[in-house]
């Protein structure tokens, strides 16, 4: 039988399946760099469990309130969860059991995804090139590197991706996330940026074994003549690839500014797509199909507006076709009564001529 924490795990699944996690494996203590406005969970799996926070930029005293900060979400005993997190949030993450022994403690940098500095190997692009910070010493700022993701297509040419992260080193000293080594300093540098590398690959297919969800009720905003996709699962820290009628895109093809018909979002490793126009587009994460998208266009005047427009006009139609009939039918009265009259009126005078008329006749006889 499932004990409780496995079971909420398992009915947390569809809900944390489209996010990315990251645990401290063996360790109550660990150390990452993350990006901005990427959702994360952090897991801890504790009966009762008690979060505590605190940021750094902000100098801000430990707190336990991590309900009240609005992009938190908070899954009982199985951990939290950080929607778009902010470079103000980072800091340190203590997660407690009941009794407030420490369970984990995550020490996270989000790095301003804003600052994102992508390059390409196909288009001869580098990466950001090492520097030195003074801040008394000689600290080198670097980038450091995760490993590849997976290739995004399988049996024919795709592309893949890793992500760097900015770190400072000093002499004899382990290498920091650039904003947990500065803290609340306000220092600026061009070089304090995450980094985003993509080079082609080809590798052999497998077996897919996800079914895709189909979405086709979108339409093409009027105003901005395009719409915004999403693919589900897919995340900056997952291999993503959309394809438009069986097209693949590229992050080569937008670099380069080969491709403007649709514009794949950086800030979110291409989990979101700007189309303008009609097509068949699907994504795929992982090398597995899970959506399938068919936008319509934006229709001039949709048909049940013209139906409720016909309706009151086609209405206001008869009523004054009514009205005219009417006064038709009043006209054709009067007439025919004036007709009738002046027939009359000539009877009359024929047969009963006017008192003028017989005086004269009376004097010509005499």
């Amino acid at each position: 039988m499932l004990t409780t924490p496995w079971l909420l795990l398992s009915l947390a699944v569809p809900l944390l399946g489209s996010h990315a996690s990251f645990s401290c494996p063996n360790e109550k203590q660990c150390q990452k760099a993350l990006l901005s406005d990427n959702d994360i969970f952090l897991p801890c799996n504790t009966s009762g469990a008690q979060w505590y926070f605190f940021f750094l930029q902000d100098k801000t005293s430990w707190s336990n309130k991590v309900s009240s900060v609005s992009n938190i979400e908070i899954i009982p005993e199985i951990g939290i969860l950080i929607r778009n997190p902010l470079p103000s949030q980072t800091g340190f993450y203590h997660c407690r059991d009941k009794d407030g022994v420490q369970v984990v403690q995550y020490e996270i940098d989000f790095q301003d995804v804003s600052t994102l500095h992508i390059t390409h190997k196909g288009l001869g692009q580098k990466p950001l090139p090492n520097e030195t910070l003074s801040l008394g010493g000689k600290e080198l700022i670097f980038t450091q590197w995760e490993p590849w993701q997976d290739c995004n297509r399988c049996g024919e040419p795709g592309e893949r991706k890793r992500l760097g992260y900015c770190y400072i080193e000093e002499p004899l000293q382990e290498p920091m996330p650039c904003w947990l080594y500065l803290g609340h300093l306000k220092l600026w540098s061009s070089r304090l940026q995450p980094e985003m590398q993509v080079e082609a690959c080809q590798v052999p297919c497998k077996i897919s074994t996800l079914d895709f969800v189909a979405f086709d009720n979108f339409e093409i905003h009027e105003d901005s003549g395009s719409v915004w996709l999403t693919c589900p699962m897919g995340s900056i820290y997952r291999p993503i690839l959309w394809e438009v009628n069986d097209i693949p895109l590229t992050w080569q093809g937008q670099l380069s500014n080969q491709d403007l018909s649709t514009i794949l979002e950086p800030t979110n490793g291409g989990r979101q797509l700007r189309v303008f126009e009609p097509a068949i587009y699907k994504c795929f994460v992982k090398q597995e199909l899970v959506a399938c998208f068919n936008p319509k266009p934006f229709p001039d005047v949709p048909e049940t507006l013209r139906q409720r427009e016909a309706g009151p006009q086609q209405e206001s139609r008869e009523a004054w076709k009514g009205k005219a009939r009417s006064i038709l039918k009043g006209l054709k009265l009067l007439l025919l009564v004036g007709i009738v009259l002046g027939l009359l009126a000539q009877l009359l005078k024929l047969f009963h001529p006017s008192q003028d008329k017989r005086s004269d006749q009376v004097l010509l006889v005499k």
